[in-house]
């Protein structure tokens, strides 16, 4: 499990290396453009199965702790799922990982 650590403030949310990869790629592609967005997540069952959501904005440092030392193929489709909903009035929702074949591999 890799790991989101938000701002100045100590929260650290949790993900697997594979989502976090995803996420640091529409992350970044929203922040470098300085547009500022909610990030929303279904939290595990360990911090209480809830729902959480961050605001995101250029000015908030984030960073992004992988526990593998390998870059995980990246799914397309899945990136386009995310961008999509990160273009939306809801913000970025992180939603499951669409099962296609259209992965790349990153360097």
């Amino acid at each position: 499990m890799g790991s989101l650590i938000y701002g100045t403030s100590g929260i650290e949310v949790e993900f697997d290396d594979r989502v976090l990869e995803h996420l640091q790629i529409v992350i970044a592609t929203k922040l470098r453009r300085r547009e500022s967005f909610f990030f929303s997540w279904r939290d595990t069952q360990k911090v209480g199965d809830g729902r959480s959501s961050i605001w995101l904005d250029p000015g908030i440092p984030l960073y992004f702790k992988y526990s593998g030392g390998r870059v995980p193929a990246i799914n397309r489709d899945w990136l386009t799922e995310l961008t999509a909903s990160s273009n939306s009035s809801s913000g970025l929702v992180l939603t499951d990982e669409p099962s296609t074949d259209n992965s790349v591999k990153r360097k």
